[in-house]
């Protein structure tokens, strides 16, 4: 109590101000007009929307969908034809299609931990649990466990927004999903 009547006998506030206090009355200066933020915003969209039609084309261009991890192996068109992901079950189909999304946000070869690719798994775990739910509608199991997934990946949106924004759009944006 002394030293609040010290300071007001001073002439100063009763309360110190907080270490990053900012005025009310302050006014709040944009380094970019609205426009010019727009402009920039689609512009990035252009350029990941061509670096990803080029990770695509490269990946069609490389490989042969083959089932059980046969890649890159000489054999003669029968065994090839016998191989081929068109006779895959539908398990083969989803793993292959998870494998193929992921190597298109990969940071490196093998990279299954950055958050990107994460998002690409979670998303195509959940689409196979969307097909589940609407074949099974009383699936309560299933039901939260697909909750699950949507709060795992919004959380690692989350966190891709705030860590780096520029992968997180060109997820967002490639996915197609609401954000």
């Amino acid at each position: 109590m002394r030293e609040r009547e010290r300071r007001v006998a001073a002439g100063l506030p009763a309360k110190p101000k907080p270490p990053k206090y900012i005025p009310k009355d302050l006014p709040v200066i944009n380094a970019m007009t609205r426009q010019d933020r727009d402009a920039e915003s689609v512009s990035f969209d252009v350029a990941s929307a061509v670096e990803m039609k080029e990770k695509i084309t490269n990946q069609n261009d490389q490989e042969d969908t083959l089932r059980f991890g046969f890649h890159g192996l000489i054999m003669s068109d029968r065994v090839k034809k016998l191989l081929d992901l068109k006779n895959g079950s539908q398990k083969e189909v989803v793993s292959s299609q998870k494998r193929r999304g992921m190597e298109l946000f990969q940071m490196r070869e093998g990279d299954t931990g950055s958050s990107a690719v994460q998002v690409v798994a979670l998303t195509t775990r959940i689409q196979q649990l969307q097909t589940h739910m609407a074949r099974h509608r009383k699936d309560k199991s299933s039901k939260r466990g697909l909750d699950a997934l949507y709060v795992r990946r919004r959380k690692v949106l989350d966190y891709m927004e705030r860590k780096d924004f520029e992968s997180y759009r060109k997820v967002v944006k490639s996915l197609g999903l609401a954000r």
